[in-house]
Order: structure tokens, then C-alpha cells, then sequence
């Protein structure tokens, strides 16, 4: 007897919104727990090459920390880097720069680090919300708190 390859049909997808408060929690950490619920490994219905992941909403983005043996020299030594694609296009940004002026972006980058890079990376990556203030325009979702 054959056993069937159960495979969720895009209604059979039910997707929530969590909500993720980042005060004082570790960037790498918080980034690592993001891309799992983005991807739906959380779930049991979990299955490799189909979108299943819920919307992640998260605030104080600005107010997320970094740890190591290095934390002062790691928010000065840690570059981003962007280019326009034009000669001498090369623009850099330290992580507490990036903090500062962009609180989105690092993490971000460090939750897309954690993704495919390939289209269904992309897909997910849009369902992911980054607010650097305790603020965002997602009440009417009644958004869940993410453990």
C-alpha cells in the first residue's frame, strides 16, 4: 500500500499576525526567530517549497541590542555596505549608524540572512513588518504576541 504525500492546498493556509516587541532582546537571536515563524516551521503542517509562514509586526526595532565580548567595537566595527552601481558608488554604515538613522534595516538584513535567497525568500521577507518606535498601523489585524 502507497502511503500520500500530504501537500496544503493556498486555501487550506491559515496565516496569522504575531506581534514582536525587540526592547533589550538580541539581534541575532530575535532575527533567527522571526525567519522561523516567516517560513512556518512552527507549524505541523510545515512543508519545504510552500509559503505556510504567518506575518511577523515588530516594534522598537531601535532598541535592539548586541552582545559579545566585543559589544561596544561590534557597533562600530560591524559595516553595512550599499551600492549605487555606478563608479565610486560604495556607501558604508556602522551598526550603531544604522540603528540611529534606519532601525528597520539591521534587522532586516539579519532576518533575510536567515531566508532562502531566491523567490520565495523574497515573497516572505514581505510579510515581515519593522517598526523602530512602539507605534504601527497593524491594529486591525489582531495581532497575537509571539512567545
Amino acid at each position: 500500500m502507497q502511503q500520500k504525500t500530504y501537500y496544503p492546498k493556498a486555501a487550506e493556509i491559515q496565516r496569522d499576525w504575531l506581534l514582536v516587541d525587540a526592547e533589550g532582546k538580541n539581534l541575532g537571536r530575535l532575527a533567527a526567530r522571526i525567519a522561523h515563524v516567516l517560513l512556518g516551521k512552527h507549524k505541523p503542517t510545515f512543508t519545504p517549497g510552500v509559503e505556510m509562514g504567518d506575518f511577523v509586526v515588530v516594534v522598537n526595532a531601535q532598541n535592539v541590542t548586541v552582545t559579545g565580548t566585543k559589544t561596544e567595537s561590534r557597533l562600530t566595527s560591524k559595516i553595512y555596505y550599499s551600492h549605487s552601481g555606478y563608479p565610486g558608488g560604495l556607501k558604508s554604515i556602522s551598526l550603531r549608524d544604522q540603528l540611529a538613522q534606519y532601525p528597520d534595516r539591521a534587522l532586516r538584513d539579519a532576518v533575510w540572512g536567515m531566508l532562502p535567497h531566491n523567490r520565495m525568500g523574497r515573497a516572505v521577507l514581505k510579510r515581515l513588518k519593522i517598526y523602530g518606535g512602539a507605534e504601527h498601523p497593524h491594529g486591525a489585524q489582531k495581532l497575537k504576541a509571539l512567545e
